[in-house]
C-alpha cells in the first residue's frame, strides 16, 4: 500500500489550513480551492471520496467534536428554531429542490431528483460552525445555525434512504418513509440516552487521564456503530452522548480536560482539513463521470440549482421566524420581536460540505434489475457544484454581509462583566471555605502560606474586572494583559534557566520535564486564551 499520497494529503491540508488562520477567509474555503487547484495539475494522484470511510470513521468524531463545543442549555433554549430548520426545512427543501430540478431537467426521474434534493437539503455544521464563529455573529444565530447543523446531519441521512429506495425501484410507500424517519429518531435518540450515562460513569472511574482521553476518543465510535447497529441515527447518538459528556465535563479532572481539548482540537483539525481538500480533489472524478451532461448544458443546470436551493431555504426561513409569533401569544409574550436581518443571515448561512458529498458518493451504480442508476453521474456533479458553490459564494460573501446588514456581533463588555460577577461569587465561596478551615486547625497551614492562597486567590477575583478597566495608552494593553504578559517572560526566564542547568548536566531531563511541566500549568492558568477553532 502506498502511503505517500495519503501523507502528502494530510501535510498538504494541514499547511493550507494553517495558512488560513492566519487570513480572513475560512479555511474550509481555502481547503476546497486548494484542492481544486491541486486537481487540475497533471499528474496529481487521484484520491477517492469513499463514503463509508466518510460516514463510519469521519463524521462521528467531526460530530462529537461540535456537540462538544456547543451547550445543552443554549440549544435548548433554541429548540424550535433547531427543529423547524433541521427537520421541517430539511423535509421541504428535499420536496421542493427536487421537484424544481425534475421539472428544469428532461429524462430525469422525479425519485432521482428527490435523491438530490435530499443530497443538498442539509447545511454542512463543521462549515458553518467554522464561519459563524471567525465573524463573531450573535450567540442565538450561532447556536441555532450550530444545533440546526448537528441535528439535520440525522434527518439528511434517513430521507436520502427513503428516496433512495423509491428510485432504485424498491416497494417503499411515504408512510413507510415516515415510519422509517421516526424509528431512526427516536432510536437514536434513545441510544444516546442509554449509553450517556454508563459512558459518562466509566470516564469518572476511570481516574488515569490517559485512558480517560482514550476512552474519549472511542466514545463517538461507539454511539454511532450501536445506533446503526439497530438501524437507528448514528448521527443523534452521537449528539446526544456528546451534549450530556460536555454538560458534566467539570466532573472530570483537569488534567484530563486540558489533555481532551488538546487532542480533540488536533483530531477536529487534520479531520476538517482533509475532508474539506478531498472536496476539492474530487473534481477529475465528478467531470470524468459527466457523460451525455457534458458542456453549457450541465453548468446552466449547476447555476440553477444553487438559486433553487438558496431560494428555497429563504422561502422557508422567514414563514418559521415569523408565523409562530404571529399565531402563538404565548411565544409573542415570552421572545423579543425579531428583525428581518437576523433571518436573512440565517438563509444566507446554509454552506453545504462534506455529509452532502459522503451521501452523493453511496449512490449505486445499479438499481433494481441490474440497469444504471437514473441520472446519478449528473446527481453526482450537480451534488459537487452546489457544495462548492455555497462554500464559496455564501462563504465568501457572509462577512461583508454581516457588516453591511449591521448585525451587533457578541457584547464582550456584558459576557466580562457577567464572568466578573460569576468569579466574585466564587471567589467569596472560597474565601469562606478557607476560614472555615484554618478555623477548625490552626495548624493545618503557616500563616505566610495561607496569606499567599489568599493573594492568589484575591488576584483571580480582580484580573477579571481589570479586563474592563483602562488601557495602557502607551502600550494599548489592559492591566490584565499587561500582568500576563509581564507573568509569560518572567516564566520564560525561569524556562531557560531549567535548560542551561540540564545542558551544565546539574539536574537530568526527567527533572527538567517535571519543572518544565510546572510551568507550563502556570503560563496555562496565568496566560490564558480563549481560542476559537
Amino acid at each position: 500500500m502506498d502511503v505517500l499520497p495519503l501523507l502528502l494529503l494530510v501535510a498538504g491540508s494541514a499547511a493550507i489550513a494553517g495558512v488560513a488562520r492566519r487570513t480572513p477567509v475560512p479555511p474550509p474555503l481555502l481547503l476546497v480551492a486548494g484542492g481544486l487547484a491541486v486537481a487540475c495539475v497533471p499528474g496529481a494522484p487521484e484520491y477517492a471520496f469513499e463514503p463509508e470511510i466518510m460516514l463510519l470513521l469521519v463524521l462521528p468524531p467531526l460530530i462529537h467534536s461540535s456537540a462538544v463545543d456547543s451547550s445543552y442549555l443554549d440549544l435548548r433554549s433554541q429548540l424550535r428554531p433547531i427543529m423547524l430548520l433541521s427537520i421541517g426545512y430539511l423535509l421541504f427543501a428535499t420536496l421542493a429542490v427536487g421537484y424544481v430540478m425534475y421539472l428544469l431537467v428532461p429524462d430525469l426521474p422525479l425519485t432521482s431528483a428527490l435523491v438530490l434534493g435530499a443530497i443538498i437539503a442539509p447545511p454542512d455544521a463543521v462549515a458553518t460552525t467554522a464561519i459563524a464563529r471567525r465573524i463573531g455573529l450573535p450567540s442565538r444565530i450561532t447556536t441555532i445555525l450550530q444545533g440546526e447543523s448537528l441535528v439535520n446531519d440525522a434527518t439528511a441521512i434517513t430521507t436520502f434512504k427513503v428516496t433512495l429506495a423509491a428510485a432504485a425501484g424498491e416497494s417503499a410507500t411515504w408512510l413507510q418513509g415516515v415510519e422509517e424517519f421516526a424509528v431512526s429518531t427516536v432510536g437514536g435518540i434513545a441510544v444516546g440516552l442509554l449509553l450517556m450515562g454508563p459512558l459518562h460513569w466509566l470516564r469518572t472511574h476511570l481516574r488515569e487521564p490517559l485512558l480517560q482521553n482514550t476512552l474519549s476518543l472511542l466514545i463517538p465510535f461507539v454511539a454511532y456503530a450501536a445506533a446503526e447497529r439497530i438501524h437507528a441515527s448514528g448521527v443523534l447518538a452521537v449528539v446526544v452522548v456528546a451534549l450530556y459528556l460536555a454538560h458534566r465535563n467539570w466532573q472530570v479532572g483537569f488534567e484530563t480536560r486540558l489533555q481532551e481539548e488538546a487532542v480533540w482540537r488536533m483530531v477536529g483539525f487534520i479531520l476538517e482539513s482533509v475532508v474539506f481538500a478531498l472536496i476539492g480533489l474530487q473534481l477529475p472524478v465528478i467531470l470524468g463521470g459527466l457523460g451525455e451532461y457534458e458542456g453549457i448544458r450541465a453548468a446552466w443546470y449547476a447555476v440553477a440549482l444553487f438559486v433553487v436551493v438558496v431560494a428555497v431555504r429563504f422561502v422557508w426561513v422567514y414563514p418559521a421566524t415569523f408565523l409562530p409569533r404571529a399565531v402563538f401569544a404565548r411565544i409573542r409574550r415570552r421572545e423579543a420581536n425579531p428583525t428581518w436581518r437576523g433571518p436573512f443571515v440565517v438563509a444566507w448561512a446554509g454552506m453545504r460540505g462534506v455529509v452532502s458529498m459522503a451521501i452523493a458518493f453511496s449512490i449505486p451504480l445499479t438499481i433494481e434489475g441490474g440497469e444504471p442508476f437514473p441520472g446519478r453521474n449528473l446527481v453526482l456533479f450537480l451534488s459537487f457544484t452546489t457544495v462548492i458553490g455555497t462554500l464559496v459564494v455564501q462563504g465568501l460573501t457572509l462577512p461583508p454581509l454581516v457588516r453591511l446588514l449591521k448585525i451587533p456581533g457578541r457584547d464582550t463588555h456584558a459576557e466580562a462583566l457577567v464572568e466578573a460577577e460569576a468569579q466574585a461569587q466564587a471567589s467569596k465561596a472560597a474565601e469562606e471555605r478557607l476560614d472555615e478551615l484554618l478555623a477548625h486547625d490552626h495548624n493545618i497551614l503557616p500563616q505566610t502560606a495561607a496569606g499567599q492562597l489568599v493573594a492568589v486567590l484575591e488576584r483571580r477575583r480582580n484580573a477579571v474586572w481589570e479586563r474592563l478597566g483602562t488601557v495602557n495608552e502607551t502600550t494599548g494593553e489592559s492591566v490584565d494583559e499587561t500582568y500576563r504578559r509581564l507573568s509569560r517572560e518572567m516564566i520564560q526566564a525561569e524556562r531557560r534557566v531549567f535548560v542551561r542547568l540540564r545542558d551544565e548536566r546539574r539536574i537530568d531531563d526527567e527533572m527538567l520535564r517535571t519543572l518544565l511541566r510546572r510551568l507550563d500549568l502556570e503560563e496555562a492558568a496565568t496566560y490564558r486564551r480563549d481560542t476559537e477553532h
